[in-house]
């Protein structure tokens, strides 16, 4: 079989192609008298998260979008981080925000990520805005959609790489990733066929020997070996870890399949590099068409 040379799914230049399209329509807004806004809450002192949220504030302030950030303390109670929710709710600067996940251990997630107004849900991971994704098979919905699944979709589809009747495996079932994405992929938009592999799976070399897309996103370095994937496949690495090199002590990010294992890839996203600059593409998509409805609707 004769497979071309693999291909890279450039995200840094699609996120930078995304957001000179949102300046204009930024621009459009203003001339409106509209002033998008986002906030950040970020509580403790993650070293990932705060690089995170900082690298948010930069591309806010690259295109035009108000950042409102709202920093706490690493013990900050359930009831200081639930009162910061509340005053976003209400703030009418704000468009939309988001909770840096994760939150310290103390804190019930789950109960603050409730208390988000819906339509300010600027990450899509309100249970409301979740159940949307549900309930639309066909795969239109006006509710924000979860930022990193969104940004693999956005990703492939500006690399003009299909995905109808593909067979998609997806490494991880989590709530930011896997669950979402499994939706989005199976909807009658993309029209993939698509599993969810995870600990419960049996045989997963051959699983993932017949994919003809694999999703990797567990956070386990270079988990996805060459042997498991299949000459041509398409591979999206999403899973970030921190690994300490010894001959020099310092900290390097990679991700979850090997690099030899892109080798074989007809197309494959970099990590880092790939995925996770359409992630914050996509957070600032969100903000945007949140506005653009405010106006539809009149």
């Amino acid at each position: 079989m004769n497979v071309p040379k693999s291909q890279v799914l450039d995200g840094r230049s699609a996120a930078e192609a995304i957001r000179r399209e949102l300046s204009e329509r930024i621009r459009d807004l203003n001339a409106r008298g509209v002033e998008p806004g986002l906030g950040i809450v970020l509580v403790g002192e993650d070293p990932a998260s705060r690089s995170y949220v900082r690298n948010k504030v930069q591309d806010c302030a690259e295109v035009g979008i108000v950042s409102l950030r709202r920093d706490l303390p690493e013990d900050a109670t359930q009831e200081q981080v639930e009162r910061v929710v509340d005053e976003l709710n209400q703030d009418p600067c704000c468009t939309g925000y988001i909770v840096q996940l994760p939150l310290p251990k103390h804190i019930d997630e789950k109960r603050v990520l409730e208390k988000i107004d819906p339509q300010k849900d600027a990450d899509g991971l309100h249970p409301l805005n979740l159940g949307r994704l549900v309930l639309n098979v066909s795969g239109h919905t006006e509710s924000a959609l979860p930022c990193t699944p969104a940004g693999i979709i956005e990703l492939l589809q500006r690399h003009r790489v299909g995905l109808m009747g593909k067979h998609v495996v997806i490494l991880g079932r989590g709530i930011t990733v896997g669950r979402p994405l499994e939706l989005l992929l199976s909807s009658k938009l993309i029209n993939a066929t698509v599993t969810v592999a995870h600990t419960g799976t049996p045989d997963l070399e051959d699983v993932l020997s017949r994919a003809d897309v694999i999703v990797a996103a567990m956070g386990v370095p270079h988990a996805v070996r060459p042997e498991q994937v299949k000459e041509g496949a398409i591979l999206l690495d999403v899973g970030v870890s921190r690994i300490m090199e010894p001959a020099t002590g310092r900290y390097q990010l990679v991700g979850d399949i090997h690099p030899q294992a892109l080798e074989k890839a007809q197309w494959f996203s970099p990590n880092p590099g790939g995925v996770g600059p359409m992630t914050r593409a996509m957070l600032l998509v969100n903000i945007v068409e949140a506005e653009e409805r405010k106006i539809s609707r009149g």
